[in-house]
């Protein structure tokens, strides 16, 4: 392999996987829009402005052999803009499709797509996952502009011969992880009793470390060749469940009031918070059952494990 292509490669997975690249001693590129010092010295960098604009990648895509693309506008909580599915298809579905077509004019291989769950949906009735083979059915602008940039993705394999493979993480989490999950540790670190005591719901989550695993394997795997796979650990959780494990990581105890999830969701619905309770309260399971087979793949990391590390990386900079 002559060198890996990874856009996005300052933000939490293009960062990881570079890292994992360079342990691997596999050559890289990495695509930044702002010099960032966590890529390593010797990974070559290119900079560019937005993908927003139709940037010029033939110069930097000479030689590469993979692309990778994790840059992306990701889903926004609130998004105040005036059109929200107009401000994503700039990036995820016109910056996507220009990339990819300069990328098959380069003579590049393989196009690895970093998509999302939200393809499939917003979410699950418990027991009844999604599936990598499901009829998408994308329920906001962040996920159907990700389906619009999947279907591009595809007419456009079938054009040039260029393959390409698409991969749907769910929540991914990990040491450095921000938003909602690094909310929800600093809550259990102070102590801070949260009403979620008694919530049976089922989600599924991806630890960094085990998604990058899976897109190392489908960077070479002959079998990925123009598939689709959904990313998780392979456990399921309920939030009550992941706080208490989320506690025990931290070394804390959870207090969790056993608020019934009803109430709650009444209470996030009259308050705005709709989409937060959805996230907390509803169900998301995604079968990597095809992910196993076809590339005969298991996730790496517990998560237990996973756990564990993120929470040791978050005290580490909280006594920095």
């Amino acid at each position: 392999m002559n060198s890996i292509f990874v856009t996005g490669a300052s933000g939490f997975v293009g960062r990881a996987l570079v890292e994992r690249l360079v342990a691997d001693n596999i050559p890289c590129v990495a695509a930044v829009r702002r010099h960032v010092d966590s890529i390593p010295a010797s990974v070559k960098t290119v900079n560019f402005d937005s993908l927003e604009e139709l940037v010029d990648w033939s110069t930097a895509l000479v030689g590469q052999d993979v692309v990778v693309h994790c840059a992306a506008r990701v889903h926004v909580m609130n998004d105040t803009v005036m059109d929200p599915l107009a401000e994503f298809r700039k990036v995820n579905v016109d910056g996507t499709l220009h990339l990819a077509s300069q990328a098959a004019a380069a003579g590049v291989k393989r196009f690895v797509f970093i998509s999302s769950i939200k393809v499939n949906g917003d979410g699950t009735l418990p027991g009844i996952p999604y599936k990598a083979d499901d009829a998408p059915c994308p329920t906001d602008p962040y996920g159907v502009s990700k389906r619009e940039a999947e279907d591009g993705l595809r007419a456009l394999a079938e054009k040039t011969g260029m393959q390409v493979v698409i991969i749907r993480p769910v929540l991914v989490y990990g040491p450095g992880v921000k938003a909602n999950f690094l909310s929800m540790m600093r809550w259990l670190d102070k102590g801070v009793p949260l009403p979620f005591g008694a919530i049976g719901n089922r989600r599924s989550l991806v630890a960094i470390n085990n998604l990058v695993d899976l897109i190392v394997t489908c960077i070479a795997h002959p079998a990925a060749a123009n598939q689709t796979f959904l990313a998780s650990d392979g456990q399921d959780l309920s939030t009550t469940g992941l706080l208490k494990k989320m506690a025990k990581a931290l070394n804390k105890r959870a207090y969790l009031l056993p608020v019934p999830g009803c109430m709650l969701k009444v209470t996030a619905a009259a308050v705005g918070k709709k989409d937060l309770s959805q996230r907390l309260l509803g169900s998301l399971q995604v079968d990597i059952a095809k992910t196993k087979t076809v590339l005969q793949w298991q996730p790496p990391v517990t998560v237990d494990a996973a756990l564990r590390a993120t929470a040791l990386h978050y005290l580490e900079l909280k006594e920095q």
